[in-house]
């Protein structure tokens, strides 16, 4: 009989042959300032191991070692429990959830907030629980949204990344073809779903314009703000920064990044959340969000609005930019995320290894994460780095470009 099923050897070769193949690497944390210790050999980390600075975390804030988010944790678990136990519709629903929610919204600016199981099932449950008719998608957003668009069986019209010109020739274009097959545009649901910050480029989405754009068409808009909030404007993201919080419908983020916890949510009008709690599949059939996590994310988006942790991350960020192109590194984005290009896959693997020499850990990121021509090294820095993490990081970036011929 033929075998039906199927050859993951030969696939994980085809991995390996173009030096696509990813792998685990287990780290422990050992200080504030975004070092882990490495292993010396084996499968499990060891704390003996040699330590490097960090500047690939999305741990912006630097907020998953602060003592007060791990007490808030460790309060939650010792007085609700580790887990929810259930869906929040059966019996997982605490007021761990509910406080967390209610400051969610505040910042957002929304009537009320919804916390989901991860970022990317907010987005998956999001868009297929609204059933549009038509998605307009910058085509740089994150694969949760593309996977959202494919489940929602809508129909999915890429336009240029950033780029509200492309938007709105692709929305004048849907509506000429509705009219002249003798459709009334209006008896279609769009939704317009971008990035506010892009995991990858660093670029920022320009919110004013495509919240222009949607109205002119009467689209609705939804804003993936997981590599934003809790870094902009009291805690919020860039659509607090730009004080649009009355022209987005739809507000999403995750707690896993400058939250310091995991998780993720959607923020709107009340209507919208009742929706999602009806009709959200990926919040409706799985266990609430673990208590310690909510509560964990609670405190940090308190310690986000209220601390200083937000000027000294974009204090850091200018500083490490300054010096990377000052050396002539050629630096794209415009938020937190430092992409440095390279172009060429190996010159970019080269460096990142000449780095890590140096005790600096920056991964490169090769297609198919990016475009083939555009392997770069994603730079970030923490809240907690210091000066002289920096300027560690900036010598380690001079030695290793120079010793690759980059520089």
């Amino acid at each position: 009989m033929a075998d039906r099923g199927f050859d993951l050897e030969d696939r994980l070769e085809r991995l390996e042959d173009h030096d696509l193949k990813r792998a685990l690497s287990p780290v422990d944390r050992v200080a504030e300032r975004g070092y882990f210790a490495e292993p010396s050999g084996g499968e499990l980390p060891v704390l003996e191991a040699g330590e490097a600075l960090v500047f690939a975390s999305n741990n912006y804030l630097g907020l998953t070692d602060d003592q007060r988010i791990q007490d808030a944790a460790r309060q939650a678990a010792a007085t609700v429990g580790t887990g929810a136990g259930a869906s929040r519709l059966v019996t997982g629903d605490t007021m761990v959830h509910r406080d967390l929610e209610r400051l969610l919204a505040e910042v957002k600016g929304t009537e009320r907030a919804l916390t989901f199981s991860s970022g990317y099932a907010a987005n998956v449950g999001t868009i297929t629980a609204l059933e549009p008719d038509v998605v307009f998608s910058d085509e740089l957003n994150h694969a949760s949204i593309i996977d959202g668009c494919r489940l929602a069986d809508a129909d999915t019209v890429v336009y240029d990344h950033c780029d509200a010109a492309s938007l709105r020739s692709t929305l004048e274009e849907r509506a000429d073809a509705a009219a002249r097959d003798g459709r009334d545009p209006a008896d279609e649901s769009w939704l317009i779903v971008t990035d506010s910050v892009f995991s990858m480029d660093g670029t920022v989405a320009p919110l004013e314009a495509i919240c222009d754009a949607a109205e002119a068409f009467g689209a609705w808009v939804m804003v993936d703000e997981a590599h934003a909030t809790g870094l902009y404007a009291d805690g919020g993201g860039v659509v607090q920064a730009n004080g649009l919080e009355d022209r987005i419908q739809i507000q999403m983020g995750t707690l896993s990044k400058a939250l310091a916890s995991q998780g993720g949510y959607v923020a709107g009008s009340a209507d919208l959340i009742e929706c999602m709690v009806n009709d959200a599949r990926s919040f409706v059939f799985s266990t609430g969000l673990a208590p310690p996590a909510a509560a964990a994310a609670s405190e940090a988006l308190h310690v986000a609005r209220h601390g200083d942790a937000r000027e000294r991350l974009w204090e850091n960020v200018a500083h490490l930019r300054d010096g990377l192109e000052s050396m002539g590194f050629d630096v794209w984005g415009d938020s937190q995320i430092l992409p440095l290009v390279v172009g060429d896959r190996a010159d970019a693997m080269a460096l990142a290894d000449g780095i890590r020499e140096r005790d600096v850990v920056v991964p490169a990121i090769r297609p198919p994460t990016v475009p083939e021509g555009t392997s770069r090294l994603r730079v970030v820095p923490m809240a907690t780095h210091d000066e002289s993490d920096i300027i560690d990081c900036l010598e380690a970036f001079r030695a290793a470009g120079e010793e690759v011929g980059l520089l």
